[in-house]
């Protein structure tokens, strides 16, 4: 027997009955750990429109979608999904402050400058390996915060130190690291 994925509208009406409360009004709305998992983001999510804080870690979501609605969004939380790329996410990004898409299957931070107001950014244990990539943060102008452990990108020098100091210069506007404060001198 296969279980049909939960689709953004059911998860939805199952938290608005689990809160009692309506989810277009709600400020913070967490549909992480369906079951069974929403594979699909999609228009129901635009109905958030008082949303500041979005969960939906924990799924099987493969691409990001249906947020456009979604002006008021600061957080956007998809970690532990199967998405690929950050296409999409330039429908929030004059909102957008926090990005939690740690263990997705990322390779390429294409469409990430597009977030010029993002100023927290986690995103370990996905695929990126090349330095191109991380140069694309320097597009950011407020981002202060980044986690990047556990990506392939920490194997291309000898050590994990040696790693944080080349993104440490190549991002110079971080100030935390993989959960670390950099010290300038």
């Amino acid at each position: 027997m296969s279980l049909k994925p939960t689709t953004c509208k059911e998860a939805i009406a199952r938290w608005e009955k689990g809160k009692d409360e309506k989810a277009s009004e709600a400020k913070v709305v967490e549909l992480q750990f369906q079951w069974p998992p929403i594979e699909k983001m999609d228009a129901a999510l635009s109905t958030l429109v008082n949303c500041e804080k979005l969960s939906l870690s924990t799924n099987m979501i493969d691409k990001i979608a249906g947020i456009a609605g979604m002006k008021r969004l600061k957080i956007l939380a998809l970690g532990r999904n199967n998405i690929k790329s950050l296409a999409g996410i330039e429908t929030v990004a004059d909102s957008l402050e926090q990005l939690w898409i740690s263990y997705n299957e990322i390779d390429k931070l294409k469409g990430i400058g597009a977030l010029k107001n993002l100023q927290v950014f986690y995103m370990s244990n996905n695929l990126v390996k090349d330095w191109i990539e991380i140069n694309r943060l320097q597009e950011l102008p407020k981002l202060w915060d980044v986690v990047l452990l556990g990506n392939p990108i920490y194997d291309s020098l000898p050590d994990v130190d040696a790693v944080r100091a080349e993104i440490s210069k190549r991002v110079p506007q971080i100030t935390k690291l993989d959960g670390i404060p950099i010290i300038k001198l």
